[in-house]
Order: C-alpha cells, then sequence, then structure tokens
C-alpha cells in the first residue's frame, strides 16, 4: 500500500527514470547478473533516499535481484513526485511526497519500517536512528544497512565510539567511486544548477563564499570559478583550507567572508555556518543556499529574529526584508538545494554511487557481519570502477610479470 502525491504522475515518472537507465550502464550490467542469479530472493529492503529517477533504477535493480522493497524520502523537499507514483504503480511499497511536514516526514519513516526490512539503506541514517531509538525491537531482524552521505557516516561513527550502534552498516559514502565522484562532480554540478533554476543570477564577476572544502565544498568550489566567480572559502580544517589555497582559492573566516559574497553556500554537515552574526554583515541582496544533508548548516532561526518580513518571490526563493531593510534571499528553505530546487546529482554520477549501493546490499546479504561502521571491500570498489571506464571504451594498461614482481620485492635498488 503506497502513499504518494498523484497515481496520475506515474507516466511521467517512468519516463524520467528510462532516461535514467539509458545513461546508468554499471547499474544496468549489475541489473543483468542480479536477475539472472536472484541474489536478494525474499529479502526485505527499506530504503530512506532521496526519491529521484536514479534512486529508481536501484529500487529496479534490486527487485531484479529478488527483493522487495519499501520505500520512503529522507528529506522533505527532495522527493520527485512523478518518480514516487511510478515506483507506486509498479508495485514498490512508496511512502513519499515533495512538501512533507516533518510529523508525515517521520510517519513515513515508520511506514517503512513496518515492512520490517532485513537489510536498510539510507542517506543521513535516519532509518537506523528511528530504529534504534523507537523501533528496536526490529534490530533482530536486521542483517545490516549502508549509508550513502559525508552526514550519515560521521553520525554513525559516533554511534559506533559509543557502543550504540547494533548492526553492520557499509559505509557506502567511503569508497571511492562514491566519494571521489558523486560528492565532488555531482554535488559540484547539481548544486550549481538549483541555484541557477531558483535564481537565473548570473555568476560570471560575483563573489561566492563556500563553507567548508572537502570533496562536496570543493566540487563547488570549482564549478563556481568555471562560471567566472570569484571564490571565497571558509574552513576549520587546516589541512583542507591549505588545500584550498593551494587551488587558488582565498580561505576566510566566514565572519570576513560574509561582508564580501554575493552568494553563499554551505557544503559541511555541521550546524551554524552561517548564523546571525553573518546575516548582519552580508550585502543587501545576497542569496543564501545549503548543499548540507540537513537543513542546519544555515541557522534561520536567527535569520527570521533579523528580519520583519518573509515571502515567497519565486519557487525555491523566500525574500527575507531585515529590519534595517535590507534584503537577504533564501532558498529551498535551507535544505539542500540541489536536490529540493534541482534534479541532484546527474544520471551518470549516480551510476556509481547506486552500483556500490547494489552491491553492498548483495554482500551483507551473503555475508555475517559484526556490529558497526564497514568500509565497501576493495574489490567492489574496483569492479565499480573498471565497469565504468568499459562503459566509457576506456581501456587500461596492466602491469607486466617484470613490474609485479618489481612491487612486490625489496632488494633491488637503483
Amino acid at each position: 500500500m503506497s502513499e504518494v502525491k498523484d497515481l496520475g504522475l506515474a507516466p511521467q515518472g517512468k519516463l524520467k527514470i528510462e532516461w535514467a537507465e539509458e545513461h546508468m550502464p554499471v547499474l544496468a550490467k549489475i541489473k543483468g547478473d542480479f536477475e539472472k542469479d536472484k541474489p536478494l530472493e525474499d529479502v526485505r529492503v527499506g530504503f530512506a533516499l532521496h526519491v529521484t529517477k536514479e534512486t529508481a533504477v536501484l529500487v529496479r535493480t534490486l527487485v531484479a535481484g529478488g527483493a522487495s522493497v519499501a520505500i520512503t524520502g529522507c528529506n522533505p523537499l527532495s522527493t520527485q513526485d512523478d518518480v514516487a507514483a511510478a515506483l507506486a504503480d509498479e508495485g514498490v511499497d512508496t511512502y513519499a511526497w515533495r512538501g512533507e511536514t516533518n510529523e508525515e516526514y517521520y510517519a513515513n519513516i515508520n511506514k517503512v519500517l513496518d515492512h520490517k526490512p532485513q537489510i536498510t539503506i539510507d542517506d543521513g541514517a535516519d532509518l537506523i536512528f528511528t530504529i534504534h531509538k523507537k523501533r528496536k525491537e526490529l534490530l533482530k531482524g536486521i542483517k545490516g544497512g549502508c549509508e550513502e552521505t559525508t552526514t550519515g557516516i560521521i553520525r554513525l561513527k559516533a554511534m559506533e565510539a559509543d557502543g550504540a550502534l547494533k548492526y553492520p552498516v557499509m559505509a557506502t559514502n567511503d569508497a571511492d567511486t562514491k566519494h571521489l565522484f558523486d560528492n565532488h562532480y555531482g554535488t559540484g554540478q547539481s548544486t550549481i544548477d538549483g541555484i541557477l533554476r531558483a535564481t537565473s543570477v548570473l555568476f560570471a564577476g560575483k563573489t561566492v563564499v563556500v563553507g567548508g572544502y572537502g570533496q562536496c565544498g570543493s566540487g563547488i568550489a570549482e564549478r563556481a570559478r568555471g562560471m567566472g566567480s570569484n571564490v571565497v572559502v571558509t574552513e576549520v580544517n587546516p589541512t583542507l583550507a591549505l588545500r584550498a589555497v593551494m587551488d587558488g582559492f582565498r580561505v576566510m573566516p566566514m565572519s570576513e567572508a560574509a561582508e564580501l559574497g554575493d552568494i553563499f553556500i554551505s557544503a559541511t554537515g555541521d550546524v551554524d555556518i552561517i548564523t546571525g552574526d553573518h546575516f548582519t554583515k552580508m550585502k543587501s541582496g545576497a542569496i543564501v543556499a545549503n548543499s548540507g544533508h540537513f537543513n542546519v548548516e544555515i541557522n534561520i532561526h536567527e535569520l527570521e529574529k533579523l528580519s520583519k518580513e518573509k515571502k515567497i518571490v519565486r519557487d525555491n526563493v523566500e525574500k527575507y526584508t531585515l529590519k534595517d531593510g535590507r534584503i537577504i534571499y533564501m532558498l529551498a528553505e535551507g535544505r539542500l538545494v540541489n536536490l529540493a530546487a534541482a534534479e541532484g546529482h546527474p544520471s551518470e554520477v549516480m551510476d556509481m554511487s547506486f552500483a556500490n549501493q547494489a552491491l553492498a546490499v548483495k554482500y551483507i546479504n551473503e555475508n555475517k557481519l559484526a556490529a558497526g561502521v564497514h568500509q565497501i571491500p576493495k574489490e567492489v570498489d574496483e569492479r565499480v570502477a573498471k565497469l565504468k571506464l568499459a562503459s566509457m571504451g576506456v581501456n587500461l594498461d596492466s602491469l607486466t610479470d617484470r613490474q609485479k614482481k618489481y612491487l612486490e620485492s625489496w632488494d633491488e635498488g637503483t
């Protein structure tokens, strides 16, 4: 039994999914293998992911492998209603629509958990947290889970350190073929895409302030520079700050950058990257957006306290008029702008991320793992890379016997 906004949108959603499938050749190869081998026969899988066309391709892949799937969103604004309708029409238990309230969001999480999943797939770990806090009776039936995001992995490692994580979770985010590509190239492109769709603003000549220079922030900074922007980076990590400097960006505290920026983008996974103190220093007309998983990076409460009026002026754009007359534009209610105002990462990069997810689910089903955070096996990561290269028509060199022997020995010198 599904709950979606409008089942009549299913034909449109199926066209979107078809487009994604045609641009996800690695997952298509895995789907073919799954159809033949049925490695997930009768396994119940619970999803809390962004309900996008790419996620639908992953769902179809697991279903092809024999799994039964129940899915909800992992953010109130990221569900594509036509895709949700298409999945529901295909018999997938789907509980998701764009614009869920906080209460509806967690009700839908619990509806997925009512299916008693044996394997969980998370983007932000809300399924895992809800199981551990409110649905502990499900723990005994769970083989393991997968986590897609940096934010989720940070929180799960904290749980592991406290001895609170009671089942094994594969750190899909940490696979090289995920975070080096999805986080960097995917977030970089899709964040700019979201800001452009919301505002149609010119990037050339503007100062863009990027909060954080991890894989996501560095990708955003690189693409903003490619659009002709002057880019400023803020960081707390000295190594990442040094890297940003050597990549050619100005680095300074947000308290200084606040006076310079025309567009602000947070991408850290932490709270209070942009606060009331920063809003008091910004130019009138500054645009503020977040590309981190949760809507905690921009302190909207403090912005509202500084404001005398708020109104929606475009889809995904709220105009805050401050008490001193200055204007701040907030995009997508401070939620991840690349999914709330655009379609998320391109299918080609999600191809690798979701290939890792599919193979991680198979690995969990076939192996008994201890509770804790586990890395994607190197052979899985390399398989995904090789399949992606093959789909792009790229061939590799291979080591000769002489080269292998040299690398394995210690007695040859100059």
